[in-house]
Order: C-alpha cells, then sequence, then structure tokens
C-alpha cells in the first residue's frame, strides 16, 4: 500500500529538512570530509566518513547507480524509508506498449533509438483514467520537432498541434509532418507568453521532459483553465529563481515550520543521474573532473588561498588533450598567473586522488538525490490536487531509459477556482 501523495510530501519534507546538512554541500568543492565540523556533534560522522573511504570502487559505482541497494549507509541514515518514499506504482502498460513497438519501423525515422523508446513508453501512458483516444485534439508543450506529436497522432487518430519556440525546428518539424502524412501542426509559439492560452481550450497537452519553468507554467495554466495533462517533468533548477518557491498550499507550509530551504543548486541535485551514459562518456566524464580537481590544487597552491575556485564549463568535445593544455585554458578563465617549472604529472595525480574521495562522499548526496527529486514532483502533483484534479504519479519506463522517467497524469474533476 502506498502512502498518499500528501504523507509523501510530509514525510520528504521532514528528512530533507533534518539531513539537509549532510546531503546539502558539495564533496567537490572540498579537500577534507564535508561534514567535519559535524562531527563534535555527530560523532558518528567520522565512522561514515571511513566508510566511504574504505569502498572498493565497484561497490562505489554500484551504489552510484543505486543508492539504496544494500546501502552501508544504513547503519547511520534512513535508508530504507527513503527508498519507500521514492516507490511508486510502475505503470507500464505491456498490451499498449507492445502495440507501440511493433508499430511500422517508419513510425520511428528521424528519432534516436532511447528517444524512441522514451516516446512510445510515455505515449503509453499519457491518457488518464476515463479519457479515450480520439475525444480531444491534443497539444504537445515544447514540442522540439514535434517527434511526440506524429506518434500521439498516428498511435490516437487525433489531430495534434506542437507549440515551440524555435522557428527552425518548427520548419523542420513541419516538413516531417506533411511528407509523413501525418495529422500534425508545428506553431511556432513561446510557451510563456500570455497568448499560448489559445491553444488549450478543449484540448489535453502533454509534455515529455519539459524543463524548470516551462513546466511549471504549463501546470499553472492548467489549473487555470481545467485542462487535462500528462507531463514527465525535468531539469527542475531551470528556473528563474535563486531560491526555490514553493508551488502548493502544503509544501509551502511544510517546509516553512521545517525550514527547509533549497536554492537551484540544490535543485540541480535531483537531476545528477548517469544511467543511461556509456563507459565511454562516464571514462570522460572522470577525466574532466579529475583535471578540475587537479587544476585546484594548483592554484590553491599559486594563490595561497584554500579555497574552491569554481571555473566555466566546457564540453568533452573541447577538452584540451592533456593536463598541462587543460591548465593553462583554466587559468586563462580565471586570470590566474601559472608559476614556471610546474610538476603536471603531480597534481594531476592529485586531481585523480582527491576525485577518488570526492566520489565516495557524494553517495550520502546519492542517496538524497531521488528523494529530492521526488519531493519536487510531488509539489508540482499536490499543487493540482489542490486546485481539484484527479492525479495519477508513476513511472512510465526503466530508469537505464532515463533517469527522468516520473509521469503526472492529471485531470480536472472540480472548478479549479476552488483550490489553494
Amino acid at each position: 500500500m502506498f502512502p498518499t501523495h500528501v504523507e509523501r510530501l510530509e514525510r520528504l519534507t521532514e528528512l530533507l529538512a533534518e539531513w539537509q546538512w549532510l546531503w546539502a554541500p558539495a564533496p567537490f568543492m572540498h579537500r577534507q570530509s564535508p561534514w567535519q565540523q559535524h562531527v563534535s556533534r555527530y560523532g558518528w560522522v567520522a565512522h561514515l566518513a571511513e566508510c566511504l573511504t574504505e569502498l572498493d570502487d565497484e561497490t562505489c559505482m554500484r551504489l552510484q547507480d543505486d543508492p539504496f541497494d544494500d546501502s552501508p549507509l544504513a547503519a547511520w541514515l534512513p535508508v530504507s524509508e527513503l527508498a519507500e518514499l521514492v516507490a511508486v506504482p510502475n505503470g507500464v502498460e505491456s498490451e499498449r506498449l507492445s502495440a507501440i513497438m511493433e508499430a511500422p519501423s517508419r513510425w520511428a525515422d528521424h528519432v534516436g533509438g532511447r528517444k524512441w523508446q522514451q516516446m512510445a513508453a510515455f505515449a503509453a501512458h499519457m491518457l488518464p483514467p476515463g479519457l479515450q483516444p480520439g475525444l480531444q485534439p491534443m497539444v504537445e508543450w515544447c514540442a522540439g520537432k514535434g517527434h511526440l506529436a506524429r506518434l500521439l497522432s498516428r498511435l490516437h487518430g487525433v489531430e495534434v498541434t506542437g507549440l515551440e519556440w524555435q522557428r527552425v525546428l518548427c520548419d523542420e518539424g513541419q516538413r516531417l509532418a506533411d511528407r509523413q502524412g501525418v495529422a500534425v501542426q508545428l506553431s511556432c509559439q513561446d510557451v510563456m507568453q500570455d497568448d499560448v492560452v489559445t491553444w488549450l481550450e478543449g484540448r489535453s497537452v502533454v509534455a515529455l521532459h519539459a524543463c524548470g519553468d516551462l513546466h511549471v507554467r504549463l501546470l499553472e495554466l492548467a489549473r487555470q483553465h481545467a485542462t487535462t495533462v500528462t507531463l514527465a517533468p525535468c531539469c527542475y533548477q531551470r528556473t528563474r529563481y535563486t531560491d526555490y518557491r514553493p508551488l502548493s498550499h502544503l509544501a509551502r507550509e511544510e517546509t516553512t515550520r521545517q525550514g527547509l530551504c533549497l536554492s537551484r543548486e540544490h535543485l540541480a541535485l535531483s537531476v545528477q543521474e548517469t544511467v543511461t551514459a556509456s563507459h565511454g562518456e562516464r571514462r570522460k566524464r572522470e577525466r574532466a573532473s579529475a583535471w578540475r580537481l587537479g587544476f585546484d590544487e594548483l592554484q590553491r597552491e599559486i594563490s595561497g588561498i584554500d579555497e574552491y575556485l569554481p571555473i566555466p564549463s566546457l564540453s568533452h568535445g573541447r577538452l584540451p588533450q592533456d593536463f598541462a593544455g587543460f591548465c593553462h585554458w583554466a587559468a586563462d578563465q580565471k586570470h590566474v598567473a601559472l608559476t614556471p617549472s610546474i610538476d603536471w604529472s603531480a597534481f594531476e595525480a592529485q586531481g585523480w586522488e582527491r576525485l577518488s574521495r570526492v566520489r565516495r562522499w557524494e553517495l550520502v548526496r546519492h542517496l538524497f538525490r531521488r528523494p529530492l527529486e521526488m519531493w519536487l514532483v510531488l509539489d508540482r502533483v499536490v499543487w493540482l490536487e489542490e486546485a481539484g484534479f484527479d492525479v495519477e504519479l508513476c513511472e512510465f519506463c526503466e530508469r537505464h531509459l532515463t533517469p527522468r522517467n516520473l509521469l503526472i497524469r492529471a485531470r480536472p474533476v472540480v472548478d479549479p477556482s476552488l483550490g489553494h
């Protein structure tokens, strides 16, 4: 028996607030244990740090991918309760999904393999109970080239309008739809503008991985106009606000009562998961991280200031060929004067050694990563329920397809003006 959405939100607020001192610090910025200052108050923190330090690489990688599975942190942290609070029904509808996957191969034209599987799983779950295919046209929110819109039109036999603000994507997507003879119309529309409401009347709206403020805008309008919504949210940190502003009345009350404050950086933690990355991609990320930490050791020695110095992001394809080249680039970005005769191999080795410690310390954050994401999704779910919506929350696909696999299906059952 799963707890109610309200019960989950209340308890997760308590746990995230209670343990924020432990999961909020970013180990990447620390040379020593990020919880060192709390040892005098919580003596067990030293044992926790020691346990993490002694983990072998295989166990460390396993816990990165599945932090709740046989975790040694259960000796100090509420691992089992967190695992229960993030468990939601698996909404996989095998018959409908099988039918989609057996559709003509041309349906997947111009769509990557993993993206196609995500779309198929999403489409198999998108109709809330009581809403039958073909009853009303649909709108895809932030449609890109309209790949999902074309699938939905074919699958449900309805007209689908895709809203996308980039004209080049609209034009390319429209050419694809016209060439394939699919009833899809791509419209160049900024969904943050007031006139977007004209697209909602008499339609249901779907959004697969709409980011941050874009999906919040959709839910806000859905509440106001009693619109049926199927949404897989993503990238909660992409918001204009520096600090998170809870949406639901309940979350606002509970965060105030429990003292839970979330910054944009905290929100980013909720989407820091790489289960879909290949071994090669992971190795490139590790090298970039080790070089950043090696440069950090170098700049601390040069400046005499024992503080982390953030440097701009750099895509893996633009990463210099060697550590020395990376340091010259980073020093130029931050106006650090490099001294002559630097032992590059020594500082690079320090970077890799520090990365090994950081990866282990970050297992604590990984344990709260999914609970934080679940809390953010539940804030949206309860916000809709407060406005009189019938809301279902489930997982629409396995994590190996995308870690952002939480699906909100909502339809209004009372006048939304009665909500908070």
